[in-house]
């Protein structure tokens, strides 16, 4: 899977024009939303390009999902399943989880069309229980190491891109090779999706631990929320530094239960000076949730303003 850079340049020319790139003229910014895409463009006037969902481990009902998703749809998937984990990481990168991951690989494939794969996002929050690390700070062992999970989510991109090499770049990682064939998929991205910053905020859980090299990621994304009137904004431009050739996504961001129209005229500011930004998928559109816009009117009027002219 490994292409020279020359090689590289030129399939982002010819990308499907649904995928946005920062290429020298600004390219238009995807918006997005987690929930029901036209309860967002009702209060927002957004055109919505991408339907965001998460699904647990094992739900394999795609067929559904892929309608509701529009245009491009982002499918971001966990461990989780029926309230506990499925599997880790290692057994993941061990291929222990293929038979979902190709069931995953060949429903996109079958679409036709662009799609984000989004998978385990925010592993370096403790939350997740493909995280490395507990609340406390202390390590999960080696089944849950970031070692592991650069290797799990390795093995995830070679089989949602599929193509003749897949058995020979798992051999160089050395993990174990997919039962069978693997059609190759020239229309999915796979979105690598830490926090800005590690919680715990140790050393060991920053986002960089987990990331898989850039052979191995498409998108590099962000999750950024008004909590409280505070944002990691100086974590989050971190990050965008860290990866200076990847397009970049805030996969999800959002206001925490209160009205502060600062924070999204700061978002669309930000994304119009930094060109590599493809993507702003707001979370969510969930009639009632802390993060409904219909009761935020000052920030209402503020994404009207500053978000919805960026798509």
């Amino acid at each position: 899977m490994l292409r020279p850079l020359a090689a590289l340049v030129a399939a982002l020319a010819l990308a499907p024009a649904a995928f946005a790139r920062p290429e020298a003229a600004r390219p238009q910014v995807q918006l997005g939303v987690f929930g029901n895409l036209e309860r967002i463009q009702a209060l927002t006037g957004q055109q919505t390009r991408v339907g965001h969902v998460i699904v647990g481990w094992g739900q394999d009902t795609f067929a559904q999902i892929w309608p509701t998703l529009g245009p491009v749809p982002m499918l971001g998937f966990n461990t989780v399943r029926d309230g506990s984990e499925a599997i880790s990481p290692l057994a993941i990168a061990r291929g222990q989880g293929d038979a979902f991951l190709l069931q995953l690989s060949s429903s996109a494939r079958a679409l036709g069309r662009p799609v984000y794969i989004r998978p385990l996002g925010e592993m370096n929050g403790h939350w997740n229980p493909y995280s490395a690390f507990n609340e406390n700070g202390t390590r999960r062992g080696a089944d849950h190491a970031t070692a592991a999970f650069r290797k799990a989510f390795a093995r995830i991109y070679l089989l949602m891109h599929g193509g003749p090499s897949v058995d020979e770049d798992l051999h160089g990682l050395g993990l174990p090779p997919v039962a069978g064939d693997v059609p190759e998929n020239p229309n999915v991205e796979v979105v690598w999706n830490p926090q800005g910053f590690g919680s715990p905020d140790v050393p060991g859980n920053r986002a960089q631990a987990y990331y898989p090299g850039d052979r191995f990621v498409d998108v590099v994304g962000d999750d950024l929320y008004d909590i409280g009137g505070k944002a990691e904004w100086a974590a989050n431009d971190r990050l965008y530094r860290a990866h200076t050739t990847k397009p970049y996504a805030i996969a999800e961001w959002g206001l925490w239960g209160i009205d502060d129209p600062a924070f999204v005229k700061r978002m669309g500011g930000w994304a119009k000076t930094h060109r590599r930004v493809i993507l702003l998928a707001w979370f969510e559109s969930r009639a009632g949730s802390i993060f409904d816009l219909a009761n935020k009117p000052a920030s209402r009027a503020a994404y009207r303003r500053y978000i919805t002219p960026l798509g």
